[in-house]
Order: C-alpha cells, then structure tokens, then sequence
C-alpha cells in the first residue's frame, strides 16, 4: 500500500508488525505494535511530517509504501520484528541493530545423553532448536527448573573424569539421573528427555497440577517463601511454553506473497506445467527403526487442509531403513488413490534427499501413476532435488517458493512426530499398565480414558485415583498407587 492509501478504518485494532519501504522499495524501518491501528495513525498524522524530531520526520517522508501483518500475540510480534530487522537490517532500525537475538534452545541428538542448552544462534549442526523465546530470564529460570525435575543433565562435559563426578553438586543434591556415572540407562535417560520435550510441545497441564499441589502445601504449612518459589516457577513455565502463549516458529513476512501468489512462485522457479495447487508433503518418525510413522499432509492454494492429512503406521519394514519406510507410504497412499481414480496432485513433497526422492519415484513408477511432479527437500542447506538432475536447486532463503516448500516440510516434519509420539506413548502406556495385578483390557482401556496418560497416574494417591474413577474399587485403586509409588522409590 501507498502513504494516501491509508485509511484508519481498514487497519484492525491488533497486535501486529508493519514494513516501511521507500521509492526504491528497500526496507527502511521495521516496527511492531500491541495496536496496529493506534500506532500506525501516530505515522500518518499530517502534523508529524512537519513537527516531529529530525529522525522522524526523515523517515515519514521516506516511506513510499507499506504493509503490515497481524499476530496473535505481543511476543510474535516481537519475534517477527526481531527477524525482519535482522533480514533486511533497515537503516532506521538504530536501537535493534546490534546483534541481540531471541534465544532458543537447543538439543543435540548427536549426544549419548543429550540435554538441552540455551542458544543465540541456529547452527548447521543437525541439532533440534526450539524457539525463538522473547522472554530470556523467564527461559533460563524455567530450563534450569526442567533440567532439575527431569534429571537431565546440566554439565558441558558428556564424559567427565571421576574428580567432576564427585564434586558434582547436581548429583550430591539429586537433580541429576548422573548418566555418566552408569546411574540411568541410555533406554532410562530418552524416557526422562521425551517428558521434558513434552513440556516444550505446550503440554503443561500434568506439570502445573504438580507445581500447584506443591504450591499450596507449603503455603498451608505457612511456609510462604517455598510457596511463593513454586508461584514464581508455574508463572515463568506458563510465560514461556503454554500454547496460548507460545509464538509461531515460522511467521509469514509482511509484503511477502503466500497463498496462491506462493503456489504461482513455486511454479515459475521449477519450471512446472501446472501451479502446484494440490501438494502432498511425506516424511518419516521413528524411534531407532521402531515403531515407525510416516505422516502425510495436504495443501491447498498453499495454506494447509488438515481435514485431508494421514498417517501410516509403517508395517512391512524392519531397522533403519527410511528409502524403504517412505517407499511404503508412497505406495499405500497411492494405491487407495489410484484404485479409488482419486485426486492426484500437482506436487508430491519427499522430506529428505536423493535416496527418499528416489524411493518415492520408483514406486510411482511400479503403481503406473500419471507422471507428477516430485522434489526432495533436504534440509541441511534447503536444497531442492528433482529426479534425473544430479545438482540440487538452490532458492533465496526469502523466495516466497522456498518459503511455501519449508512450510510443507516442516509441517510434514511436525505431523509425523506428533503421530509417531502418541503411537510410542499408548504402546509404553499398555506395557505398564499390564504389569500390575488386576488390570486387564478393559480396565486398562478405562484408566487410560480416564486419566489420559500414565504420566498422570504416577503422581496420583489411592484416593485421587478412586475419586476420578470409582468403578475400579478402593482396593485396586490402592494397588495402582502402590505399583507407581515402589517404582519412585
């Protein structure tokens, strides 16, 4: 939009981020508002362009165009304004352009013990980041409070010598499993790390009935400074990871096209005959070649149609072996859709490199399906590769085509571990269950109807667990605590 296209009635009254550009169509200044319209209006008014300060003034009368992108919250919009001043570095943009960052965290799958860490920047090291956080003292309290509930480790050494074993006082205090000392098992260790993942997913709810409980003891037991600890941690925890509060990881640049102008770029960079206005995205979650999933979503005009995503519980391959895991998919998905002469698309997304591209191709071939467009998307450098080209496409990490390629991916990428967790957790979830005396099938079934999880269980008395559910008697519920509490001890 142009400076004389503005008109107040038409900018919503909400938390947002706008884009000055000038005649030449840089960015010059990146700003955010809890109020778009309120702040906006401060711009245009004819009186600043006169009686503004020099800074101000220069920059009313540089801008030429602009644009502006709604948020949900105060802190994505902050997030957004952070990464455009660090993409497009506006001249105007004085107080943000040192180089402070978010932070984010940080786990390195490639630890025998991985932990999770702090960081500024998001390395080429195959590492899971999560993140960014806008609010960093909330973070550093709230992971030093995980890192001691779940007995993750919090040292820099993986292997330290028997001298830092001994004197390590998150051992001496408990706040540590000490992996290194042979205390859990690398099985014992994941365990505790796919709880604390849980917590970073937005799953608080079982974690702030904990903090409260405790919180409200100590406050009847009038000890108010360890009460009002426990109030301080439930704040941080719901500041930084509930989901109302938890900011978008990947926002849409204002001024960038998405939707169908995305589709329109995708098509004009790989050359394809059709605009890809059906894409299936495929990728693959596994734990260690067990219990593998393989998630397949859909979009439309590119904007997700999660009415339309699957899941395939991947039967016929055995070990690590994703070439084949996507391979059986791709067939089963294409198989339905072929035999059913179902709507193909304009473009099938492989998550991964040649060998996933290839898997996915030779089975199109074997089914006789209508030749369609495939790409890998690998995503170490966000490389583009497409059969018979054995140099991978390379995109600007601003093209609106990449950008609509990473959202399938990621998306592909989020659905599938998603999936592949609540298989892993009802299977874990049964095993357990199956261990104490009197639970059967369905008694099993209706405690995990009831309670949702094992994990709530745990924590629950005899008492709390016959008052939920009464129908399994004073005497089995007494059973179930006393399972769970030897366990702990």
């Amino acid at each position: 939009m142009t400076v004389s296209e503005y008109h107040p009635g038409e900018i919503p009254a909400k938390p947002g981020v706008y884009v000055f550009r000038d005649r030449f169509g840089n960015v010059i200044y990146v700003g955010k508002a809890v109020n778009l319209r309120r702040r906006l209006g401060n711009y245009f008014q004819p009186a600043r362009s006169r009686n503004g300060d020099p800074k101000l003034r220069s920059l009313i009368n540089s801008i030429a165009d602009w644009n502006y992108e709604v948020v949900r919250s105060n802190d994505e919009a902050l997030i957004l304004e952070s990464r455009l001043i660090k993409a497009y570095a506006p001249r105007y943009n004085i107080l943000m352009r040192d180089d402070k960052r978010y932070l984010l965290l940080k786990l390195d799958m490639n630890e025998k013990f991985p932990t999770l860490r702090c960081a500024r920047f998001k390395a080429g090291d195959n590492a899971r980041y999560f993140g960014p956080f806008p609010h960093g003292t909330a973070l550093k309290s709230t992971l030093e409070y995980l890192l001691a509930r779940f007995k993750l480790r919090a040292c820099k050494d993986e292997n330290p010598d028997e001298e830092s074993c001994k004197r390590c006082l998150k051992r001496i205090m408990k706040d540590c499993s000490a992996p290194c000392r042979g205390c859990v098992t690398e099985e014992e260790y994941g365990k505790l790390l796919e709880s604390a993942l849980e917590v970073l997913n937005g799953n608080i709810g079982e974690l702030e009935a904990e903090l409260e409980e405790k919180m409200r003891a100590f406050a009847a037991e009038q000890k108010f400074e360890q009460a009002a600890r426990y109030r301080e941690i439930i704040s941080n925890l719901r500041t930084v990871f509930s989901r109302k509060n938890r900011a978008f990881e990947n926002p849409e640049l204002p001024g960038v096209p998405s939707g169908m102008a995305a589709v329109e770029a995708l098509q004009e960079r790989l050359k394809l005959a059709v605009p890809p206005r059906l894409i299936f995205g495929f990728d693959i979650s596994n734990t260690f070649g067990t219990l593998a999933v393989s998630g397949m979503v859909v979009f439309r005009d590119g904007k997700p149609d999660r009415s339309s995503y699957r899941t395939f519980n991947i039967r016929s391959v055995e070990g690590i072996d994703d070439f084949s895991m996507i391979a059986e998919a791709v067939r089963r998905h294409f198989s339905r859709l072929l035999a059913a002469k179902g709507e193909l698309c304009d473009l099938l997304l492989i998550d991964g490199g040649k060998g996933q591209l290839n898997a996915a191709v030779s089975v199109l071939y074997e089914l006789n399906c209508p030749v369609i467009p495939v790409l890998g998307l690998a995503e170490k450098n966000e490389e583009i590769f497409l059969p018979g080209r054995s140099e991978p496409v390379i995109l600007s990490r601003h093209d609106p085509a990449l950008r609509l390629l990473q959202s399938v991916r990621d998306e592909t990428h989020r659905y599938s571990i998603t999936r592949h967790r609540r298989r892993r957790e009802k299977l874990l979830a049964s095993s357990v269950l199956e261990n104490i005396p009197g639970i059967g099938d369905k008694r099993r079934q209706l405690l995990l109807q009831t309670f949702g999880s094992v994990a709530v269980l745990k924590i629950l008395s005899a008492q709390q667990i016959y008052e939920r559910c009464p129908e399994l008697g004073e005497k089995l519920a007494g059973n179930i605590a006393d399972f769970f509490s030897a366990g702990r001890s």
